[in-house]
């Protein structure tokens, strides 16, 4: 992709769309005009970004901007001949300002200093060993983001294991626990979850909520996977094995743990105190501490780059294009999902009547229409459109409906760990994985594993606490 030449071109059109959406600034945005055929564009992209990359590889690789912004240009073009100019500026403007800009500086931020950090050293590669390591990983990834947590762990996992004969079964439980199942406790862990604190959600509603389930499913799966390992350890091992695997532990790059605590208070300070003064940009209102909220953590990400060790981004083989793909996908995401958030904001039309039961969610019914949606196609998004087909008013889905909410929160985090495609970090971790030589499962393959270990679970959850 030709960055420079790519932005010249959208640039303008981005500017002529801002100055014509200052004329609607004030006007508020209605679902009574749109029907259902303007939510194909979000279907169409969700599948792409499912399918895609399993069936033209070749293709998707170099072209994948092409595609989502494709689906993205499809909503926008006809919206903007249909209701004007201004309508399609605000509604871009709104979006890009309120919704995409924080969510994507929180990732930029929590990647930015996760790529600083680096353990170094081994243990032995025994199945306690490995245990604690996925538990402790599987606790920061509440804190340092799903894909921040597996970043920093899953080289010192593989140094660790280089000697095991059978470990494909800790990478698969890798994915399971630290990329996904792990985020669930606040909303730094997993981007379904900083969206709802985006949409109101308080910062520490998830944990108070789903700090049981969590708890449950971590724990089967950390006495599953302990079983399974220590089966395998003694298969194979053999005295001399562990001895040249002992080597003393150490951490790179320890100025990030101050950045990663200074993430952590920007977010806090942004949900917690929110002045009464606002004022416009583009027509669009933004309160002072989102604004320096945003200024902040960019800010915040700058300084973890420039001041962090060059051999340390070296030995991590720190890139931006992973950053740069999330940045480019998200932001068609976001675009196309306006018409269909719009809906499910006055109901859904006939899309959500199956989810009531009486007139009020079944939770159950909730919790595996956003779970299974989720482990086949993004699970931001997803939360985003069952959020919004709850109800969307976080007053009453914090308060009345809590259960609901608990329930789509737990499932768009768990539920990603179905599928390699269901969470961005599970795709990582394999690619990381399999270039360190490790047999990794293909996508059926690992659907197997998760389909005998982890969905079983999944079902007992609902069951107990939904």
């Amino acid at each position: 992709m030709n960055w420079r030449s790519g932005t010249a071109r959208v640039l303008p059109g981005i500017g002529v769309l801002l100055w014509a959406g200052t004329a609607q600034a004030a006007e508020p945005s209605s679902a009574s005009h749109l029907s259902a055929f303007w939510v194909v564009p979000f279907a169409g992209l969700l599948l792409s970004l499912a399918l895609c990359p399993l069936l033209a590889p070749k293709v998707w690789h170099p072209h994948y901007g092409k595609i989502v912004w494709g689906w993205a240009l499809l909503f926008i073009l006809p919206y903007g001949w249909f209701y004007g100019l201004g309508r399609i500026g605000h509604e871009l403007w709104h979006t890009f300002l309120l919704e995409y800009l924080p969510f994507v500086l929180l990732l930029g931020g929590l990647f930015t200093v996760s790529g600083g950090l680096r353990l170094t050293g081994r243990l032995r590669a025994g199945p306690g060993v490995n245990t604690v390591i996925l538990l402790i990983g599987t606790v920061a990834a509440s804190f340092m983001g799903t894909t921040g947590a597996s970043l920093v762990l899953i080289r010192p996992m593989i140094a660790i294991n280089r000697l095991r004969r059978h470990k494909t079964h800790v990478f698969v439980f890798f994915i399971f626990l630290i990329a996904n199942v792990g985020g669930a406790l606040t909303p730094l862990g997993d981007p379904p979850l900083f969206l709802g604190y985006l949409e109101g959600v308080p910062f520490f509603w998830p944990f108070t909520h789903l700090v049981r389930p969590t708890i449950f499913l971590v724990a089967c799966l950390l006495a599953i996977f302990y079983t399974i390992d220590a089966w395998h350890f003694r298969k194979t091992a053999h005295p001399g094995h562990l001895a040249e695997e002992i080597e003393k532990f150490g951490l790179l790059g320890k100025l990030n743990l101050l950045w990663l605590a200074a993430i952590i208070g920007v977010v806090l300070l942004r949900g917690s105190w929110r002045p009464e003064a606002e004022f416009a940009i583009f027509g669009v209102p933004i309160g002072p501490v989102e604004l320096a909220a945003d200024l902040a953590m960019l800010v915040v990400a700058v300084l973890s780059f420039r001041l962090t060790p060059r051999e340390v981004h070296r030995a991590n083989e720190f890139a931006w294009a992973p950053m740069a793909e999330v940045a480019i996908i998200f932001g068609a995401i976001f675009v196309t999902i306006i018409p269909a958030l719009a809906i499910m904001r006055e109901g859904g039309g006939d899309l959500g009547h199956w989810l009531f039961v009486k007139g009020a969610p079944d939770n159950r019914a909730f919790y595996w229409a956003t779970g299974l949606l989720s482990s086949v196609l993004d699970n931001a998004p997803t939360y985003l459109v069952f959020f919004n087909l709850a109800g969307g008013d976080p007053a009453i889905l914090t308060g009345p409906l809590a259960k609901t909410l608990a329930a789509i929160s737990g499932s768009a985090v768990y539920f990603g760990a179905l599928t390699y495609i269901g969470n961005a970090p599970n795709f990582m971790v394999r690619s990381l994985a399999e270039s360190h030589g490790i047999s990794m499962p293909g996508f059926f393959g690992y659907v197997a594993w998760a389909g005998l270990i982890l969905l079983p679970l999944l079902f007992v959850t609902s069951l107990i606490f939904f």
